[in-house]
């Protein structure tokens, strides 16, 4: 089975959270980042600073941990992100170097 990532990603001013689930974060983030869908979610709000990920093995864990984190409050995510990334700096260069090719 497939690795999977949970990430969570916010805007400049961190006022809006989003929560995905990818097979391939570096490629995906980069999605986000270009704006690929300007329909999207994501265009829209301009939700392009990855602030939160978590790598799992198999697809399956990360699909569960998804539901958990989209089922959890904004206070829990805050209290998440603040714990690994208390700056709520933008990760995206440490995943590349970590996941990239």
């Amino acid at each position: 089975m497939k690795p999977g990532f949970v990430y969570i990603l916010t805007n400049k001013k961190n006022t809006t959270l989003y929560v995905g689930l990818t097979s391939d974060i570096v490629l995906r983030i980069k999605q986000h980042k270009e704006k690929l869908d300007p329909k999207s979610f994501t265009a829209k709000y301009n939700l392009n600073k990855l602030v939160y990920f978590e790598a799992f093995q198999m697809i399956g864990d990360a699909i569960g941990k998804e539901k958990q984190l989209k089922a959890g409050n904004r206070a829990k995510k805050i209290a998440l992100i603040s714990s690994v990334n208390p700056e709520w700096n933008d990760l995206y260069e440490e995943v590349k170097k970590e996941f990239g090719d």
